[in-house]
Protein backbone atom coordinates (compact mmCIF):
# COMPACT_ATOMS: atom_id res chain seq x y z
CA UNK A 1 0.00 0.00 0.00
CA UNK A 2 2.77 2.59 0.77
CA UNK A 3 4.88 1.65 -2.50
CA UNK A 4 4.05 3.92 -5.70
CA UNK A 5 5.37 0.92 -8.05
CA UNK A 6 2.52 -0.92 -6.78
CA UNK A 7 0.43 -3.50 -9.31
CA UNK A 8 -2.52 -1.17 -8.58
CA UNK A 9 -1.10 2.28 -8.46
CA UNK A 10 -2.28 4.19 -11.71
CA UNK A 11 1.39 4.60 -12.93
CA UNK A 12 2.87 4.47 -16.53
CA UNK A 13 5.37 1.29 -16.50
CA UNK A 14 8.26 0.60 -18.23
CA UNK A 15 10.82 -2.16 -18.90
CA UNK A 16 14.32 -3.42 -20.21
CA UNK A 17 15.09 -6.25 -22.04
CA UNK A 18 18.41 -8.28 -20.72
CA UNK A 19 20.40 -7.35 -24.05
CA UNK A 20 19.05 -3.31 -22.90
CA UNK A 21 20.49 -3.74 -19.33
CA UNK A 22 23.81 -4.98 -19.98
CA UNK A 23 24.64 -2.94 -22.62
CA UNK A 24 23.62 0.48 -20.18
CA UNK A 25 25.50 -1.14 -17.87
CA UNK A 26 28.96 -1.62 -19.89
CA UNK A 27 28.60 1.72 -21.29
CA UNK A 28 28.37 3.50 -17.11
CA UNK A 29 31.40 1.14 -16.17
CA UNK A 30 33.45 1.47 -18.73
CA UNK A 31 33.27 5.51 -19.02
CA UNK A 32 33.83 4.98 -15.01
CA UNK A 33 30.72 6.88 -14.01
CA UNK A 34 29.40 3.55 -11.91
CA UNK A 35 31.49 0.77 -9.71
CA UNK A 36 28.82 -1.86 -10.17
CA UNK A 37 25.09 -2.84 -10.91
CA UNK A 38 21.77 -2.62 -8.20
CA UNK A 39 18.87 -4.20 -10.65
CA UNK A 40 15.47 -5.09 -9.26
CA UNK A 41 12.21 -4.94 -10.71
CA UNK A 42 8.45 -5.38 -10.47
CA UNK A 43 6.96 -9.00 -11.45
CA UNK A 44 7.15 -9.67 -15.44
CA UNK A 45 4.12 -12.22 -16.31
CA UNK A 46 5.54 -14.72 -13.28
CA UNK A 47 7.93 -14.46 -10.53
CA UNK A 48 10.12 -17.17 -12.36
CA UNK A 49 10.24 -15.17 -15.54
CA UNK A 50 11.26 -12.12 -14.04
CA UNK A 51 14.37 -13.91 -11.75
CA UNK A 52 15.18 -15.88 -14.89
CA UNK A 53 16.09 -12.29 -16.57
CA UNK A 54 17.74 -10.98 -13.62
CA UNK A 55 19.86 -13.74 -13.42
CA UNK A 56 20.55 -13.50 -16.75
CA UNK A 57 21.73 -10.15 -16.56
CA UNK A 58 24.39 -11.61 -14.37
CA UNK A 59 25.33 -14.19 -16.35
CA UNK A 60 25.63 -12.48 -19.21
CA UNK A 61 27.94 -9.49 -17.78
CA UNK A 62 30.07 -11.81 -15.93
CA UNK A 63 30.47 -15.09 -18.64
CA UNK A 64 30.15 -12.77 -22.24
CA UNK A 65 31.70 -9.41 -20.96
CA UNK A 66 33.91 -10.05 -18.07
CA UNK A 67 32.23 -7.73 -15.80
CA UNK A 68 34.59 -7.50 -12.98
CA UNK A 69 32.41 -4.92 -11.20
CA UNK A 70 30.06 -5.20 -8.69
CA UNK A 71 26.49 -6.96 -8.91
CA UNK A 72 23.55 -6.37 -6.33
CA UNK A 73 20.57 -9.11 -7.78
CA UNK A 74 16.97 -8.57 -5.58
CA UNK A 75 15.36 -11.81 -5.42
CA UNK A 76 12.18 -12.51 -5.68
CA UNK A 77 10.39 -14.71 -3.16
CA UNK A 78 8.52 -16.79 -5.12
CA UNK A 79 10.57 -17.53 -7.39
CA UNK A 80 12.42 -21.18 -8.06
CA UNK A 81 15.12 -22.38 -5.80
CA UNK A 82 16.79 -23.31 -8.55
CA UNK A 83 16.70 -19.82 -10.28
CA UNK A 84 17.85 -18.06 -7.00
CA UNK A 85 21.10 -20.34 -6.79
CA UNK A 86 21.80 -19.93 -10.25
CA UNK A 87 21.77 -15.73 -9.10
CA UNK A 88 24.26 -16.29 -6.03
CA UNK A 89 26.45 -17.52 -8.90
CA UNK A 90 26.64 -14.39 -11.00
CA UNK A 91 25.94 -11.77 -8.40
CA UNK A 92 28.39 -10.42 -5.48
CA UNK A 93 25.06 -9.80 -2.85
CA UNK A 94 21.25 -11.22 -3.14
CA UNK A 95 18.30 -9.36 -1.44
CA UNK A 96 15.43 -9.81 -0.60
CA UNK A 97 12.88 -7.05 1.31
CA UNK A 98 11.28 -8.44 4.34
CA UNK A 99 9.38 -4.32 4.32
CA UNK A 100 8.01 -4.62 7.94
CA UNK A 101 9.33 -6.16 11.04
CA UNK A 102 5.93 -8.25 11.85
CA UNK A 103 3.64 -10.69 10.20
CA UNK A 104 0.54 -8.97 11.11
CA UNK A 105 2.03 -5.15 9.43
CA UNK A 106 2.93 -7.43 6.34
CA UNK A 107 -0.65 -8.89 5.71
CA UNK A 108 -2.14 -5.23 6.61
CA UNK A 109 -0.18 -3.34 3.91
CA UNK A 110 1.63 -5.77 2.11
CA UNK A 111 -1.29 -9.01 1.76
CA UNK A 112 -0.01 -10.59 -1.27
CA UNK A 113 3.63 -11.05 0.09
CA UNK A 114 4.34 -14.18 2.85
CA UNK A 115 6.54 -13.67 5.61
CA UNK A 116 7.26 -17.56 5.85
CA UNK A 117 8.01 -17.67 2.08
CA UNK A 118 10.62 -14.54 2.46
CA UNK A 119 12.53 -16.11 5.13
CA UNK A 120 12.95 -19.59 3.28
CA UNK A 121 14.39 -17.81 0.77
CA UNK A 122 16.66 -15.77 3.60
CA UNK A 123 16.89 -19.36 5.33
CA UNK A 124 17.89 -20.89 1.59
CA UNK A 125 20.54 -18.43 0.41
CA UNK A 126 22.38 -18.45 3.58
CA UNK A 127 22.91 -22.38 3.40
CA UNK A 128 24.25 -21.96 0.35
CA UNK A 129 26.27 -19.13 1.35
CA UNK A 130 27.65 -21.39 4.29
CA UNK A 131 28.46 -24.14 2.40
CA UNK A 132 29.75 -22.18 -0.80
CA UNK A 133 32.80 -20.91 1.92
CA UNK A 134 32.98 -24.11 3.19
CA UNK A 135 33.81 -25.51 -0.36
CA UNK A 136 35.62 -22.11 -1.27
CA UNK A 137 33.96 -21.71 -4.47
CA UNK A 138 31.36 -18.50 -5.13
CA UNK A 139 28.14 -17.94 -4.18
CA UNK A 140 27.30 -14.83 -3.45
CA UNK A 141 30.27 -13.54 -1.12
CA UNK A 142 29.24 -10.05 -0.68
CA UNK A 143 26.23 -12.18 1.73
CA UNK A 144 22.62 -11.17 1.83
CA UNK A 145 20.91 -8.27 3.34
CA UNK A 146 16.83 -7.10 2.76
CA UNK A 147 14.93 -3.68 3.96
CA UNK A 148 12.31 -2.46 6.33
CA UNK A 149 9.85 0.09 5.80
CA UNK A 150 10.18 2.24 8.93
CA UNK A 151 6.88 4.71 9.72
CA UNK A 152 4.52 2.90 7.93
CA UNK A 153 2.96 1.14 10.55
CA UNK A 154 2.67 1.35 13.90
CA UNK A 155 5.79 -0.51 14.57
CA UNK A 156 8.56 0.90 17.68
CA UNK A 157 12.17 1.22 17.33
CA UNK A 158 12.31 -1.71 19.70
CA UNK A 159 10.23 -4.28 17.36
CA UNK A 160 12.30 -3.13 14.49
CA UNK A 161 15.43 -3.65 15.47
CA UNK A 162 14.35 -7.20 17.66
CA UNK A 163 13.43 -8.05 14.66
CA UNK A 164 17.01 -6.92 12.74
CA UNK A 165 18.53 -8.93 15.50
CA UNK A 166 16.25 -12.11 14.64
CA UNK A 167 17.69 -12.30 11.14
CA UNK A 168 21.49 -11.45 11.71
CA UNK A 169 21.27 -14.66 14.03
CA UNK A 170 19.29 -16.88 12.25
CA UNK A 171 20.08 -16.05 8.74
CA UNK A 172 23.85 -14.51 8.75
CA UNK A 173 22.77 -11.24 7.13
CA UNK A 174 24.96 -8.84 6.07
CA UNK A 175 22.47 -5.50 6.27
CA UNK A 176 19.58 -4.49 7.34
CA UNK A 177 18.28 -1.23 5.31
CA UNK A 178 15.99 1.02 6.67
CA UNK A 179 13.80 3.17 4.62
CA UNK A 180 11.38 5.64 6.33
CA UNK A 181 7.91 5.74 5.15
CA UNK A 182 7.02 8.77 2.15
CA UNK A 183 3.41 9.53 1.55
CA UNK A 184 2.35 8.79 -1.94
CA UNK A 185 -0.56 9.98 -4.54
CA UNK A 186 -3.90 8.44 -3.98
CA UNK A 187 -2.65 6.51 -0.91
CA UNK A 188 -5.01 4.10 1.10
CA UNK A 189 -6.74 5.86 4.25
CA UNK A 190 -4.29 3.11 6.42
CA UNK A 191 -1.62 5.06 5.35
CA UNK A 192 0.07 7.81 7.90
CA UNK A 193 -0.93 11.28 6.33
CA UNK A 194 3.05 12.58 7.29
CA UNK A 195 6.65 10.63 7.06
CA UNK A 196 8.41 9.60 10.23
CA UNK A 197 10.78 12.04 11.87
CA UNK A 198 14.08 11.72 8.96
CA UNK A 199 15.66 11.31 12.20
CA UNK A 200 14.38 8.12 13.39
CA UNK A 201 16.12 6.05 9.95
CA UNK A 202 19.66 7.70 11.13
CA UNK A 203 18.97 6.74 14.48
CA UNK A 204 17.90 3.31 13.53
CA UNK A 205 21.34 2.97 11.29
CA UNK A 206 23.09 3.84 14.23
CA UNK A 207 21.44 1.74 16.34
CA UNK A 208 22.22 -1.24 13.89
CA UNK A 209 25.90 -0.48 13.91
CA UNK A 210 25.51 -0.89 17.35
CA UNK A 211 23.93 -4.16 17.54
CA UNK A 212 26.03 -5.65 14.87
CA UNK A 213 29.82 -4.41 15.92
CA UNK A 214 29.36 -2.74 18.98
CA UNK A 215 28.23 -5.57 21.34
CA UNK A 216 24.90 -3.70 22.33
CA UNK A 217 21.92 -5.69 22.90
CA UNK A 218 18.33 -4.72 21.46
CA UNK A 219 17.08 -4.24 24.76
CA UNK A 220 19.98 -1.93 25.91
CA UNK A 221 19.78 0.27 22.60
CA UNK A 222 15.98 0.74 23.09
CA UNK A 223 16.56 1.36 27.07
CA UNK A 224 18.59 4.76 25.76
CA UNK A 225 14.48 5.93 24.60
CA UNK A 226 11.30 5.88 25.87
CA UNK A 227 8.31 3.73 25.10
CA UNK A 228 10.39 1.25 22.76
CA UNK A 229 11.52 4.50 20.11
CA UNK A 230 14.77 5.78 20.36
CA UNK A 231 15.90 9.52 21.38
CA UNK A 232 15.60 11.51 18.27
CA UNK A 233 17.78 14.22 20.28
CA UNK A 234 20.99 12.28 20.27
CA UNK A 235 22.69 9.16 19.54
CA UNK A 236 21.77 5.70 20.36
CA UNK A 237 24.99 5.12 21.97
CA UNK A 238 25.34 8.04 24.33
CA UNK A 239 21.76 8.14 25.33
CA UNK A 240 22.38 4.92 26.70
CA UNK A 241 25.47 6.11 29.06
CA UNK A 242 23.38 9.19 29.86
CA UNK A 243 20.90 6.37 31.53
CA UNK A 244 24.33 4.04 32.39
CA UNK A 245 25.95 6.69 34.17
CA UNK A 246 27.17 4.69 37.20
CA UNK A 247 29.52 2.63 34.87
CA UNK A 248 31.44 5.62 34.24
CA UNK A 249 33.82 6.63 34.19
CA UNK A 250 35.91 4.03 33.08
CA UNK A 251 40.42 4.15 33.10
CA UNK A 252 41.29 3.51 29.50
CA UNK A 253 44.33 1.53 30.83
CA UNK A 254 42.69 -0.74 32.52
CA UNK A 255 39.07 -1.32 30.95
CA UNK A 256 38.00 -4.24 29.05
CA UNK A 257 37.46 -3.74 24.96
CA UNK A 258 33.74 -4.14 25.66
CA UNK A 259 33.11 -1.55 27.76
CA UNK A 260 35.53 1.02 26.07
CA UNK A 261 33.69 0.45 23.19
CA UNK A 262 30.15 1.42 25.36
CA UNK A 263 32.19 4.61 25.49
CA UNK A 264 30.49 7.62 23.58
CA UNK A 265 32.85 9.15 21.61
CA UNK A 266 35.02 5.94 20.77
CA UNK A 267 34.86 3.86 17.43
CA UNK A 268 36.16 0.34 17.18
CA UNK A 269 39.07 1.03 15.51
CA UNK A 270 40.13 4.18 17.99
CA UNK A 271 39.50 1.38 20.55
CA UNK A 272 41.60 -1.20 19.41
CA UNK A 273 44.23 1.59 18.82
CA UNK A 274 44.31 2.27 22.51
CA UNK A 275 44.47 -1.57 23.26
CA UNK A 276 47.78 -1.98 20.76
CA UNK A 277 49.19 1.24 22.64
CA UNK A 278 48.69 0.41 26.91
CA UNK A 279 50.63 -2.40 26.37
CA UNK A 280 53.78 -0.17 25.90
CA UNK A 281 52.59 3.07 28.15
CA UNK A 282 50.14 4.52 30.09
CA UNK A 283 47.90 6.34 27.88
CA UNK A 284 47.16 9.82 29.04
CA UNK A 285 44.26 12.12 27.19
CA UNK A 286 47.37 13.74 24.99
CA UNK A 287 47.55 10.51 23.26
CA UNK A 288 44.38 9.47 23.08
CA UNK A 289 43.75 12.55 21.51
CA UNK A 290 46.20 11.12 18.56
CA UNK A 291 44.12 7.86 19.19
CA UNK A 292 40.54 9.12 18.80
CA UNK A 293 38.97 12.07 17.25
CA UNK A 294 35.61 12.08 19.19
CA UNK A 295 37.82 12.61 22.55
CA UNK A 296 35.53 15.50 23.05
CA UNK A 297 32.50 13.93 23.52
CA UNK A 298 34.71 10.40 25.18
CA UNK A 299 36.11 12.58 27.85
CA UNK A 300 33.49 13.06 30.37
CA UNK A 301 33.48 8.98 30.51
CA UNK A 302 37.05 8.58 30.86
CA UNK A 303 39.88 8.75 33.35
CA UNK A 304 43.33 8.75 31.94
CA UNK A 305 47.12 8.66 33.22
CA UNK A 306 46.79 12.65 33.90
CA UNK A 307 42.86 12.76 34.09
CA UNK A 308 40.18 12.08 36.43
CA UNK A 309 36.96 13.92 35.68
CA UNK A 310 36.41 16.72 38.57
CA UNK A 311 33.39 16.13 41.02
CA UNK A 312 32.28 13.18 38.61
CA UNK A 313 31.40 15.06 35.20
CA UNK A 314 29.25 11.83 34.64
CA UNK A 315 26.77 13.26 37.46
CA UNK A 316 26.30 17.08 35.73
CA UNK A 317 22.46 17.21 35.05
CA UNK A 318 23.33 19.66 32.32
CA UNK A 319 25.85 16.68 31.02
CA UNK A 320 23.74 16.51 27.55
CA UNK A 321 23.53 19.85 26.91
CA UNK A 322 27.23 20.09 27.12
CA UNK A 323 27.76 17.25 24.66
CA UNK A 324 25.14 17.95 21.93
CA UNK A 325 25.80 20.49 19.89
CA UNK A 326 22.94 22.81 19.10
CA UNK A 327 21.14 22.53 15.58
CA UNK A 328 21.16 25.53 13.75
CA UNK A 329 20.01 27.21 10.22
CA UNK A 330 22.22 27.14 7.55
CA UNK A 331 22.88 29.83 5.40
CA UNK A 332 22.91 29.82 1.42
CA UNK A 333 24.71 33.41 1.06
Amino acid sequence: MYCINRRSSNVRRARFTVAEVVELTLGFYKRNCIEGLFLSSGIIRSPDHTMEQMMLVARTLRRDHGFAGYIHLKTIPEASPWLIEQAGLWADRLSINLELPSDHSLKAFAPEKNGGTIKAVMGQVNERIVEAKEERRRFSPAGQSTQLIVGADDATDRSVLETSGTLYQRYGLRRVYYSAFSPIPEASSVLPVKPPPLQRENRLYQADWLLRYYGFTVEEIASGGEGGMLDLGIDPKLAWALKNRERFPVDVNRADREMLLRVPGLGARAVDKILSARRHTRLRMEDLGRLSSGLRRARPFLIAADYHPVGGLTDRLDLRQRLVTPSSQLSLF
